[in-house]
C-alpha cells in the first residue's frame, strides 16, 4: 500500500528553532523536527515532506498546491496566525485534513497572540506540547479516512 503524503508547512521565524527565544521555544531546531516529523510519518505509514519559509506568498502557495493535489497538511503559521487574510483563505480552500499546530500555547502568551483566524478554517488546532504538537497532528491525519 502506498504511503499517503503529508506537507508539514512552517510560517516565519521557525527556521530559527533552537536558537530563537529558547526560553519559549526551546532547543528543538527545525533539522530536528523535521527528522522527528519523518520518523513518526515512517511509523504511520506517511510519507512526511518538511517545509519551512518566512514568506506568506510561499506559503499561501504551498497551501494552493495541497488544495489542488487534495494533501493533508500540518501548518505552523507562526505570525501569520494572527492576521493573515490570505493564508486564512488558503487554508479554507483545503480538500483534505489540515491540522493548525503551535510549539506554544498561544492563548496562555500575549494579548495579540490569542486569536487564530487559521483555526475557524481548520480540521482541528494542537497548541502548546512543544514539537509533541507536530507529532500529535500527524497522527490525526494519519487516522483520518482517505
Amino acid at each position: 500500500m502506498a504511503k499517503r503524503n503529508v506537507l508539514v508547512l512552517n510560517g516565519p521565524n521557525l527556521g530559527m528553532l533552537g536558537a530563537r527565544e529558547p526560553e519559549v521555544y526551546g532547543h528543538t531546531t527545525l533539522a530536528d523536527l523535521e527528522r522527528a516529523c519523518r520518523e513518526a510519518g515512517e511509523s504511520l505509514g506517511l510519507s512526511v515532506e518538511v517545509r519551512q519559509t518566512d514568506d506568506e506568498a510561499e506559503l499561501v502557495g504551498w497551501l494552493h498546491q495541497a488544495a489542488t493535489d487534495s494533501l493533508p497538511v500540518v501548518l505552523n503559521p507562526a505570525a501569520f496566525t494572527h492576521y493573515s487574510y490570505a493564508l486564512r483563505d488558503a487554508v479554507a480552500m483545503r480538500t483534505a485534513p489540515l491540522i493548525e499546530v503551535h510549539l506554544t500555547n498561544p492563548a496562555a502568551r500575549e494579548e495579540f497572540r490569542r486569536h487564530s483566524v487559521v483555526a475557524e478554517v481548520a480540521s482541528g488546532t494542537v497548541a502548546g506540547f512543544g514539537l509533541a504538537s507536530y507529532l500529535l497532528a500527524l497522527q490525526a491525519i494519519a487516522h483520518e479516512p482517505t
